[in-house]
């Protein structure tokens, strides 16, 4: 087929429907309709000839030629991409970070200034966002993610920064008006939890406390968890390291040194092999203040 003719917006459509797994939401990420997702579709599997997805109860599947041309597609979109940045990169060094908010908060925040004086002539902008970022359009450098197991992120890398292992920590004002004698005295006490509270069972039952009935406030991230912990509405989990400034303050701490797997924290890049000066900078910088764990 004549470059000429390569049906470019219908390809679109259909690798994001193939990319996303349906049609609304490649609209989502288009910004069009979902029936002009699925007209778009129709038309290149009409000039195929052969479908691309099958139509199932709730949605769609690729077939066996779908998935061989979203594979070639999206590798084809994601260099396009790629060359499209690099030609629009500017020279004043900048660096585009997302991190998962309670990373942002608790660890970015604090130590960003670290960087800042070893490469003042780096503006850095971060963006916190639990969501897994695309990489495309020059919207980020960089990422942090984080996974209790193996990462299953598509077509990016990803290195290790920090093994998380969580331990109880509470104001000196509530260790004051709490016993707090044992382990156990915790599943008497307010509870403070991240995202849900598995945290918590699991913490319980790493030290042979049957964990109590779930209950406790839950907050979104653990920035939000920290100032409640650090106001005296509860005890929470964190990894030292997050809040290393808290501890060594005064301002939290830890009553018991038992600790459970929290999971990792991995830095993620679409390639580190051919990253921005100011990317590789920043990059160097965080593996480096997490080496010695």
């Amino acid at each position: 087929m004549k470059r000429g003719r390569l049906p470019l917006t219908a390809l679109r459509a259909f690798e994001s429907a193939g990319r996303l797994g349906g049609f609304s939401k490649a609209a989502e990420e288009l910004h069009v309709s979902q029936a002009a997702i699925s007209r778009q579709i129709r038309e290149l599997e009409s000039l195929l000839g052969q479908p691309l997805f099958t139509r199932v109860h709730r949605g769609v599947e690729l077939t066996e030629t779908g998935r061989a041309l979203l594979a070639e597609v999206t590798l084809s979109f994601d260099r396009i991409d790629a060359a499209l940045g690099e030609a629009g990169r500017q020279p004043s060094g900048a660096v585009k970070v997302s991190a998962e908010p309670g990373f942002a908060a608790l660890w970015l925040a604090p130590h960003i200034q670290e960087f800042r004086h070893l490469r003042p002539e780096i503006d850095v902008e971060i963006d916190a966002d639990p969501r897994l970022v695309e990489f495309r359009g020059g919207a980020v450098d960089l990422a942090v993610r984080h996974s209790r197991g193996a990462t299953s992120w598509p077509r990016v890398e990803a290195r290790l920064l920090l093994r998380t292992h969580c331990r109880p920590v509470v104001s000196p004002a509530f260790a004051a008006d709490h016993r707090l004698a044992c382990a156990g005295d915790l599943a008497n006490v307010p509870l403070l939890h991240e995202e849900n509270r598995s945290g918590w069972s699991d913490w319980f039952r790493s030290v042979g406390v049957e964990p109590p009935a779930e209950k406790g406030t839950v907050f979104a991230d653990g920035g939000l968890a920290l100032q409640a912990a650090l106001r005296g509405h509860g005890a929470a989990l964190f990894d030292p390291r997050m809040i290393d400034g808290e501890l060594s303050s005064g301002a939290l701490v830890a009553p018991f040194g038992a600790e459970v797997d929290c999971g990792c924290y991995f830095l993620v890049a679409r390639s580190f092999g051919a990253p921005s000066p100011a990317a590789r900078a920043f990059s160097d910088w965080i593996e480096a203040a997490f080496a010695a764990d």
